[in-house]
């Protein structure tokens, strides 16, 4: 936590000096002002609102730039950077247009049963891998399948968002919060599999429900074209396909998957694995560095950095910490209100800002009160980790996985708004969370 004589930048230059609390308000007030920017992207781009508001945090002296630096987590920029150069060789070689062509002749061409099949494999996947890897891998074939049977991309690419957040939250590498959470409170693969994956497999079928259900009401769920040639959508994209270059392709990205699964035994960081392997793939692939760097979402990696340094100020101004800590006392000493104030308001502020610093936060603050707190304590981590992983469906800026589907579908031309994303995403992370915790409650007392 900052102390008053720690401030630099323009405040100290001024000979402004500001307390604790008015350096936590400071702090929240440019995480509002950037928030606000945000929603109105009509006028912002979401990129240049988060990296104005964290040179503002720098130039005035909220925090330091080291601990501007220190707020960014390397390991997803590694990650996100790592698997979109893998995505890109995959994505030249044909793969993705194989693959959607293999899809549709199972599907054919049902909605209903595309939306099925993709959110189920997008939910299974999220749970071995990690929701952003899985997005990166599923949102390009979606799309694709989308257009081929003229059918609107943005309601499809969300239901894979959405499925995608919530397997993640089934399993301990699935979602970056449960990875904290295991490690901060010593809980095993195992762990997450008994305790979390039952009531987060209930949340994925209530949310897959009232998407379906939402979609239906859209009339969204009715294909444009009933009669297909899917021959003819063969041999049209036939030109694009590098049976070598995908073979390559293929074996670094399965390659990276099992790294992943054993990485949190080897202690290697998921980020270093994706940058390590996709830099081999850059060499083994043939393909100019400069096509392959060419195709990263600069704008997406940097739209995190300045989210995780405003989002960083909260936390070394102890926003964080202050909220936790009220929470406590909300609950006091009793476990079974514990699990919906720490459920509910994770899954609320986890929608709001990025869930990796607050789980942190009160994963530590959690780790404290167990020294004074007796019966199933387990069940506060647990309410955690659904509060914080299913609340990423909130808006687009709650997980990393909505902001990467939706750069994804912009690259293609296709604008998932701020408030398109919450019209969608909203009503699921409000029913997914409550029946989760309700589930948990119920099952725990």
């Amino acid at each position: 936590m900052i102390e008053a004589h720690e401030i630099g930048g323009l405040l100290q230059a001024l000979h402004i000096h500001i307390s604790q609390t008015g350096l936590q308000k400071l702090a929240l007030g440019i995480f509002i002002l950037v928030y606000v920017m945000i929603v109105l992207e009509k006028y912002f781009h979401r990129t240049v609102a988060a990296l104005l508001g964290a040179s503002v945090i720098m130039v005035l002296g909220v925090i330091s730039p080291h601990d501007a630096w220190s707020s960014i987590d390397y390991n997803t920029i590694f990650l996100l950077f790592g698997m979109m150069n893998i995505v890109t060789v995959l994505a030249h070689s044909g793969f993705f247009n194989l693959l959607a062509i293999k899809a549709l002749k199972v599907t054919g061409t049902n909605p209903f049963k595309i939306l099925l099949t993709f959110t189920i494999l997008t939910a299974v996947f999220s749970a071995f891998l990690d929701n952003v890897t899985t997005v990166l891998f599923m949102t390009p074939i979606i799309i694709r399948i989308a257009k081929v049977l003229d059918l609107p991309p943005v309601p499809y690419v969300i239901a894979l968002v959405l499925a995608s957040n919530t397997g993640g939250t089934t399993t301990l590498i699935g979602d970056p919060p449960n990875i904290i959470i295991g490690s901060i409170a010593k809980k095993s693969f195992n762990d997450f599999l008994i305790h979390v994956a039952p009531h987060a497999i209930i949340g994925f079928v209530v949310g897959l429900v009232v998407n379906l259900l939402y979609l239906q009401f859209k009339g969204l769920m009715k294909p444009r074209k009933e009669d297909i040639d899917l021959k003819e959508f063969e041999e049209l994209q036939s030109e694009e396909v590098y049976p070598d270059l995908m073979r390559k392709g293929v074996i670094t990205f399965v390659g990276t998957i099992v790294l992943f699964i054993l990485g949190h035994t080897l202690h290697i960081e998921p980020g270093i694995i994706a940058l390590f392997t996709s830099t081999l793939l850059m060499m083994w692939s043939g393909l100019s560095p400069a096509y392959v760097l060419e195709k990263v979402e600069w704008t997406t990696l940097l739209f995190f950095v300045g989210l995780f340094i405003v989002v960083g100020s909260l936390e070394h101004t102890g926003v964080f910490t202050e909220a936790a800590n009220y929470l406590m006392g909300l609950m006091g000493t009793d476990v079974s209100k514990g699990i919906w104030i720490i459920g509910a308001s994770s899954a609320v502020i986890s929608g709001f800002v990025d869930n990796i610093p607050f789980t942190m936060s009160m994963s530590f603050v959690l780790k404290n009160m167990a020294q004074h707190i007796t019966g199933d304590f387990d069940a506060l981590w647990w309410s955690l980790s659904l509060g914080a992983c299913l609340g990423g469906n909130f808006t687009i800026i709650g997980a990393s996985a909505n902001i990467v589907a939706a750069a994804i579908a912009e690259k293609e031309g296709y604008h998932i708004s701020f408030l398109t994303f919450m019209k969608y995403g909203t009503p699921v992370a409000i029913l997914s969370t409550a029946v989760a915790l309700l589930s948990l409650y119920i099952l725990r007392f």
